[in-house]
């Protein structure tokens, strides 16, 4: 086991227990793009392989079965002759495990998704395997990952044929938290102040190759304005790579991603309808339920509404950065990230990246606030009569009877409430009160990086999170 992996503990330990299982394991690791899942495996049991294989992106089915009788020569040291099929390709596979004298026979397949091609019957023969033979090995351990999430699920998850209910483990590979940014700067040399962490979660969103290309020699402005404003930047096209190695058709989902990314409070399905100019049927609800699978959006019901009122969110922070400020922008200017660091739009990005940051990391909030132990929802509302309107981006309903009004604030410094915004805060609460009738106690906590500043107005908040707190693991 490589010991360079850094964070992953829940997840590690998990794959090393069920190595230990002495039963037969059909495990499916998914997530976003980038987030390491490859990483993850290979740190893991990368000297425990008896086979591997890596599927090739956007190729017929013969380029990958020869990829395939590539793999099984370098793991059988014989050659390999022609793959008629997939369920040769299988054969061949069994007859290579067979073989094996490892104790633990470990099956990686990265990236299965691409394996798929149409009327390769692929998924066919992956049944015929697992079921008549590989499921009934207690020294078999197959691991499959893919970035297609939504592949991962249809297929696999909510397969009503001969892979129905025969996934032994599912595990959903979140970005790191910023405990794990932490972890990772301390081992890499790059800062690990608050404000430095909080600024390079809200620009990469704890995506760990995101962070692995940033020169600890350079400022963090340096190394975004490098990644991501100049040409030849490892960043600057990784926007539309990214959508087009997940989706087909992936114009459809960008459409999505832009329309939500134009109201950072999120878009009903008939709003995003109405802008996106896609149709109703499979399009728009395809689209939806990938992006939200691969955890770029998220649906929520607001406060004390029924399904028919949800809400869709861009939650992925690299991309809310780039339609902030990487679309469009020019890459003949070096120091074009310096200098925009000094707008009024930088400014209104942090305040509301820095939300998302505490969106991403709802655990730590409750344990700052002391609700760990308690049974919550974590919520939203929006009023339907006041004017001007109300909204609370955050609150966590919990089964104390009380309403936890989170309000999320960045500031550099100690934040300071001042008259008028204390005033806000109040009407907020007021309103929320008004129309939701809730018989719950109504608390607020205000959730700011650096603490806050003790003048006339501080008491009215019943419990402050800090960027220290969100940091904890």
């Amino acid at each position: 086991m490589d010991n360079t992996l850094v964070g992953r503990r829940k997840e590690k330990d998990e794959l090393l227990n069920l190595f230990q299982s002495g039963r037969a394991e059909f495990i499916t690791i998914y997530g976003r793009r980038r987030v390491g899942k490859t990483f993850l495996v290979n740190n893991l049991f990368s000297g425990d392989y008896a086979f591997k294989v890596t599927a090739v992106l956007d190729e017929s089915t013969e380029r990958q079965l020869k990829n395939f009788a590539k793999a099984l020569s370098e793991y059988s040291k014989e050659g390999v002759p022609f793959l008629a099929d997939w369920f040769t390709a299988f054969d061949k596979l069994r007859v290579l495990l067979e073989k094996s004298n490892r104790k633990r026979k470990v099956v990686f397949f990265d990236e299965m998704p691409w394996f798929d091609a149409k009327g390769s019957r692929f998924i066919s023969a992956l049944e015929h395997f697992w079921n008549s033979w590989a499921s009934t090995q207690s020294d078999v351990m197959l691991i499959v990952c893919g970035s297609a999430a939504s592949w991962i699920v249809k297929k696999l998850f909510r397969n009503r044929g001969g892979l129905h209910n025969r996934i032994t483990r599912r595990i959903f590979l979140q970005p790191f938290t910023l405990a794990e940014c932490r972890l990772y700067a301390q081992r890499e040399g790059f800062p690990t102040d608050e404000l430095s962490l909080l600024e390079t979660y809200m620009t990469f969103g704890g995506i760990p190759y995101y962070l692995s290309l940033m020169n600890k020699n350079l400022s963090l402005a340096q190394n975004i304005n490098h990644l991501c404003f100049t040409p030849g930047g490892e960043l600057r096209e990784e926007f539309d790579n990214l959508y087009a190695s997940l989706f087909s058709n992936a114009a459809r989902h960008i459409l999505v991603v832009e329309a939500l990314g134009k109201k950072k409070s999120g878009l009903t399905r008939e709003d995003i309808k109405r802008i996106t100019k896609l149709p109703e049927g499979g399009s728009l609800s395809e689209a939806l339920e990938e992006l939200e699978l691969s955890g770029f959006i998220r649906k929520y019901t607001p406060f004390a509404k029924k399904k028919k009122g949800m809400i869709y969110q861009l939650i992925d922070h690299f991309t809310l950065f780039h339609l902030a400020f990487v679309k469009g922008s020019s890459d003949d200017d070096p120091d074009h990230w310096m200098k925009k660091r000094e707008t009024q739009a930088f400014r209104t990005w942090r305040g509301y990246a820095f939300e998302q940051v505490c969106l991403s990391h709802i655990n730590q909030i409750k344990k700052a606030i002391g609700v760990a132990g308690v049974i919550t929802h974590v919520e939203s509302w929006r009023s339907e009569r006041s004017d001007p309107g109300v909204q609370i981006d955050l609150m966590i309903n919990r089964n104390d009877q009380v309403v936890s009004l989170c309000e999320m604030k960045f500031s550099d410094t100690e934040f300071s409430f001042t008259k008028k915004l204390a005033q806000e805060l109040r009407t907020k609460r007021n309103v929320f009160l008004e129309e939701t009738r809730t018989k719950k106690a109504v608390h607020i906590t205000l959730i700011t990086p650096f603490g806050i500043k003790r003048n006339d107005y501080f008491d009215m908040v019943q419990s402050l999170v800090t960027a220290e707190d969100l940091l904890k693991d």
